[in-house]
């Protein structure tokens, strides 16, 4: 289970919300919050919603019935296969509770509880008032382009021209493209877990086989080479990488880096997507390493990466993805059928967030002291908490907590914790707290 390293709504430090632990450390008592629902709760919350969609059933069904005619409603193999995101699951039952006024503190959700730097805003305001407001090229603005070209060759050390970057509403679009551009059915997306909820349903929607390469937490979540070696099989099409990672916060060493790409190069059809969305929330002495910078590695290496984490700019929706020329234009040509170039405004602040300085100058720094303020409050609160797990975080701003101590337990006016789940939606309906359940990371 994650917990974002964000404040309340009503508090920029985490509220932390202890389970009931004897002073001997026996975890296996019960475990009791006080409620303040006022008689809404989460369980509630769910027949609601259910009854909602038994109701919207009976009416398609009674319209079907007076017109005499059947619908096909089937969906789509490909569609089918795609799991539905339990993170966003929980995020609609928690606004459910916020709009029956109950206050619930988000842990949740992956992004910043930060406003988007000033300067930032008022170039993307600026652009509204001045008429950037039309279609813009697909792959982007030659000038946000450039810049990120100039940030790439400054900050991580990579050489790119404009025509081998392209602009997308979001990482999440890069990386997706990345994945639809180069793998064919059959095809094998290798995936370390813990993971990003959407990496193993990009594969499936490509119908690639997501393979899910399980970490340990004594090791920091991190990769083990010798695992990758024995995973990959000429079936093998893409390494996905994450560092730091979403969601354990661990940072990948050059050196372990280094040992992943001899054991890559062996292998003339795997890729790798290299996702670095968090590489400037990062805390010392930890330091990013680009895996395109590796030798021999740029000609295989999609890099990902955005504005969302590190400016603070998710609702503006602007990620991109560099790589080899060939690649990228397989990638623009996806997005030119699917939702064209990415949003002017947001690009014109896209070029004012890469003109902060290195690394995002002051206005980032402040954010990731804040974060690293926080993640230290927050690691020491839980190793006084008996039965949890904990590996520190070195970058982005989660916590991967083991609460499986407490599985079996029996939660005073809740039931049995069956699983971190279970874990989630009795938080939630107790303590006002959602956190994020990733219980599926590791199948």
């Amino acid at each position: 289970m994650a917990s974002l390293l964000q404040g309340s709504c009503s508090s920029t430090r985490p509220a932390i919300h202890s389970l009931g632990v004897s002073s001997d450390g026996d975890t296996s008592r019960s475990i009791s919050f006080s409620s303040q629902l006022n008689n809404l709760s989460f369980k509630s919350l769910e027949k609601r919603f259910h009854v909602q969609r038994l109701r919207m059933g009976t009416l398609v069904r009674a319209e079907s019935i007076s017109k005499q005619v059947e619908v096909d409603i089937s969906l789509s193999p490909r569609v089918n296969s795609v799991k539905p995101s339990k993170t966003i699951a929980m995020t609609d039952l928690a606004t459910a509770l916020v709009q029956a006024g109950v206050p619930v503190i988000r842990l949740a959700a992956g992004e910043p509880d930060f406003d988007t730097p000033t300067v930032v805003a008022e170039a993307g305001i600026n652009a509204i008032r001045e008429g950037y407001t039309r279609y813009t090229p697909n792959a982007g603005t030659l000038e946000l382009r450039t810049a990120i070209c100039h940030k790439l060759k400054e900050e991580n050390g990579l050489t790119y021209t404009p025509d081998q970057i392209l602009v997308s509403n979001g990482a999440k679009q890069s990386a997706l493209q990345a994945v639809l551009a180069v793998c064919s059915p059959g095809d094998e997306v290798i995936i370390p877990a813990p993971f990003y909820v959407s990496y193993p349903e990009m594969a499936r929607l490509a119908d690639a086989t997501p393979v899910i390469l399980p970490t340990l937490i004594s090791n920091n979540f991190l990769l083990d080479p010798e695992a990758l070696k024995s995973t990959i099989s000429e079936k093998s099409r893409v390494l996905i990488l994450c560092s730091p990672s979403n969601p354990t916060g661990s940072v990948y060493p050059k050196k372990l880096l280094e040992e992943i790409a001899d054991i890559v190069a062996k292998h003339p059809r795997l890729l790798v997507i290299c996702d670095e969305i968090y590489e400037h929330i990062i805390y010392s002495p930890a330091i990013h390493t680009s895996f395109a910078s590796l030798p021999g590695m740029w000609e295989r290496t999609f890099t990902v990466n955005g504005f969302s984490k590190a400016f603070a700019m998710t609702g503006w929706r602007l990620g991109y993805l560099a790589g080899p020329k060939h690649f990228v234009a397989a990638c623009g040509k996806i997005q030119s059928q699917a939702t064209s170039g990415a949003c002017s405004i947001s690009q014109k602040a896209g070029v004012a967030a890469l003109g902060l300085g290195y690394r995002g100058g002051e206005a980032v720094a402040k954010m990731v002291k804040e974060f690293e303020e926080r993640r230290d409050f927050l690691v020491e609160s839980f190793r006084e908490l008996g039965g949890v797990k904990i590996s520190e975080p070195q970058g982005a701003f989660y916590l991967f907590l083991d609460f499986s101590s407490y599985y079996g337990a029996e939660a005073e006016g809740y039931g049995i914790i069956k699983d971190s789940e279970s874990l989630c939606k009795y938080l939630l309906d107790k303590a006002q707290v959602r956190f994020s359940d990733f219980s599926d990371d590791f199948s």
